[in-house]
């Protein structure tokens, strides 16, 4: 019932308003060593924050050591590194996990990330039922969208399965399996396919739960109930609080009807929210302080949609890594709404609305319907196998780039109205965005050879064989994860042991079957291929353009947007998806015989991983061959880049993808001239 706090009673005792508990407050945080972590937490801590939530660096994400090969340049730079568990010990040192609530941001090592964690709980003498908090733990949307996976679907969702069936009898206040459909937005989802991937997902984790017998069938609600979601709230905020209000009417229909769940309770969809980081805009940055306010009130304005917890981006993560004061101003902002304003003082201000009633039904049908093809096709594992899910995120994204790049979809500061006086918040300032250490790296592989130097190989050894045999016989693997936390196991040699039995996975890149057609582009398009095919013409051979992901980066939206432009206006395009070594990417030049390559990156890597290619390409003879960078890259790195020979830097400024390939056209038109 909505709470009446304005009764003539409380105006005439001058008594406050009853209110409602706020959401729990997080900022998204980790880099350089757990050290600096640390720090950053029990800072954010003391300043109000009210969880913690964890980002980890590329290698530790996607199952390597600060040592390996596919790690150089990544260590630290979007997270805190974790190798084993004197890391974790340290992150954590000060900050008693009993009374924490943590949601870390792992996927594809979620159940090696879980184990530390739990170890390092008992380190500090806490009981494993105290702890409280989240794993992400979404395999499928890694396939999708942001590209940390490791294993196959199949035995990725097994492992998903076994963090599950141990927290509800070992952690029973943590949550296994977030779903996130945060990152399926980042890749251009509409908020139907949000919904309808998001759900598909939770649908597959939950049906092999129930297939695999851990789990008894009367207990299928407890652990129903300890399922939730993490989504993306964008710009449109009316939609984006009807595509919540519709998320949990649909959970609420698949929990009760699939899986029989009677109680209300477990029923719930709980969910916590990261804004949109898509939408922030390099140009202007300042602006983006009100596009975070208003994306946050889509999940906080209607009580019975509200977000269990909110993270909040800060206004400059589209120049580079935010500092702990801009972190600051984002929570600032969140404790702002929950206790200066009378939000929570009522009950939920949209019931009875004709206008979102309608969008709601509008949004759920369109999600059944794309729910209904994806149950047709076999699932969310076929989906992705298949690289049906993945094709439709390229060619939404597609559309939604080219509305920007037409005028369609305004966008301040970008496309209108993009005259302006020089900001204070960036103009001429040092230090305006955080930069890593280089040594962080050199510091995490001492750090970790030290450790392997000092623990009992003889344990080690032991638990791993005992983690491979678990594995194998398919058993349960956390108690032996544990183990190895405790044994001093390091995070590469987890994954390697579980590599060897479940293999490595290269998902569909979507841009093969893709088809795109943009009303306003077209004409552009044509002319920049008539362009191509001149160009062609005199080189004797189509106009051949690679574009490479170097390093762990898996953030692939900006490669594929990029490789379907190219292959629309004519170039012949190899594209090969994420996590490629420089060595790959210049052999693939090589036996390719290609005229330009272009590497994407946005983990902040760009010095390390593009001098790494830069000097290969020189080895191999290939110095004739242009090189172009794209990603969030300072100023003062683009210089650098230049300076070394890179022959074009693009960031997120240069949304005109049409012109920028009328660019690598003329480029290597210029080239080849001067050659002749």
């Amino acid at each position: 019932m909505p709470k009446q706090p304005n009764s003539a009673a409380e105006a005439a005792s001058g008594a406050m308003p009853r209110r409602d508990t706020p959401w729990l407050m997080r900022t998204y945080a980790g880099h350089s060593s757990a050290e600096e972590s640390n720090k950053l937490y029990r800072t954010n801590l003391s300043r109000g924050q009210t969880g913690l939530s964890v980002a980890f660096d590329l290698p530790t994400q996607t199952g390597y050591d600060a040592d390996h090969i596919l790690a150089r340049g990544e260590v630290g730079k979007v997270g805190v590194p974790i190798c084993h568990i004197g890391d974790m010990m340290t992150l954590f040192d000060g900050i008693p996990l009993e009374r924490m609530n943590t949601s870390m941001t792992i996927n594809a090592t979620a159940a090696w990330l879980l184990s530390l964690y739990i170890a390092t709980a008992e380190k500090q003498g806490a009981p494993r039922a105290s702890l409280q908090g989240t794993t992400q733990n979404d395999i499928i949307k890694e396939y999708l969208s942001r590209g940390t996976y490791v294993f196959p679907p199949k035995p990725s969702l097994n492992l998903i399965a076994d963090t599950i069936a141990f927290t509800y009898r070992e952690l029973p206040k943590w949550n296994p399996t977030n779903v996130c459909s945060y990152h399926l937005q980042e890749a251009g989802a509409t908020p139907e396919q949000e919904l309808a991937y998001a759900l598909a997902t939770a649908v597959a984790v939950l049906d092999t739960v129930r297939a695999g017998g851990q789990v008894p069938e009367a207990d299928l609600p407890q652990v129903v109930g300890r399922i939730s979601f993490f989504v993306n709230a964008g710009i449109r905020f009316v939609t984006e609080l009807c595509k919540m209000r519709a998320f949990t009417e649909l959970w609420d229909e698949i929990t009760r009807d699939r899986y029989g769940v009677a109680e209300e309770k477990f029923r719930r969809f709980r969910y916590g929210v990261q804004v949109n980081s898509l939408g922030l805009t390099e140009q202007q940055p300042e602006n983006n302080v009100y596009r975070i306010l208003l994306e946050m009130l889509a999940v906080v304005l209607s009580k019975n949609a509200r977000a269990r917890a909110v993270q909040l981006p800060a206004w400059n993560e589209a120049l580079g890594l935010p500092r702990p004061w801009d972190q600051q101003w984002s929570l600032r902002l969140q404790q702002i709404v929950a206790m200066e304003t009378d939000l929570l003082e009522y009950g939920d201000l949209f019931d009875g609305s004709p206008v979102v009633a309608a969008r709601v039904e509008e949004l759920k049908a369109g999600a059944r319907a794309e729910l209904a093809r994806i149950e047709e096709m076999g699932g969310a594992v076929t989906a992705v196998e298949s690289g049906y899910m993945k094709q439709r995120l390229v060619e939404s994204n597609a559309r939604r780039v080219a509305s920007i790049e037409s005028g369609e979809m305004a966008v301040i500061g970008v496309n209108k109205f993009v005259e302006t006086a020089p900001s204070p918040l960036t103009s001429g300032e040092d230090g305006a965005i955080l930069t890593v250490d280089p040594g962080v790296e050199r510091r995490q592989i001492e750090k970790l050879q030290a450790h392997k130097a000092a623990r009992d190989a003889t344990a080690v050894e032991a638990s791993l064989a005992e983690l491979a045999r678990a594995a194998k016989e398919g058993r349960n693997i956390m108690e032996s994860s544990i183990a190895c936390a405790h044994a001093g196991v390091t995070t590469g040699e987890w994954a390697e042991t579980l590599r060897q039995i479940f293999g490595e996975y290269r998902a569909p890149t979507g841009v093969g079957g893709s088809v795109v057609e943009v009303r306003g582009d077209r004409d552009r398009t044509e002319a920049v291929r008539a362009k191509v095919d001149s160009l062609s013409d005199r080189l004797g051979r189509r106009l051949k353009f690679l574009v490479g992901k170097p390093g762990l980066d898996g953030h692939s939206n900006g490669a594929e947007q990029i490789a379907l432009k190219a292959r629309d206006c004519g170039m012949e395009v190899v594209y090969e998806g994420i996590r490629l070594t420089p060595a790959q990417i210049v052999n693939a030049a090589l036996e390719e015989s290609v005229h330009v390559v272009g590497l994407s990156i946005l983990s902040g890597s760009h010095n390390e991983l593009v001098a790494d290619v830069m000097r290969r390409m020189a080895e191999a003879g290939l110095t004739d061959v242009p090189v172009i960078v794209g990603g969030i890259i300072p100023d003062e790195d683009a210089r650098k880049l230049k300076a070394a020979g890179v022959a074009r830097v693009y960031t997120p400024k240069d949304f005109e993808i049409t012109q920028i390939m009328a660019d690598i056209v003329d480029l290597v038109d210029g080239l080849s001239r001067e050659a002749a």
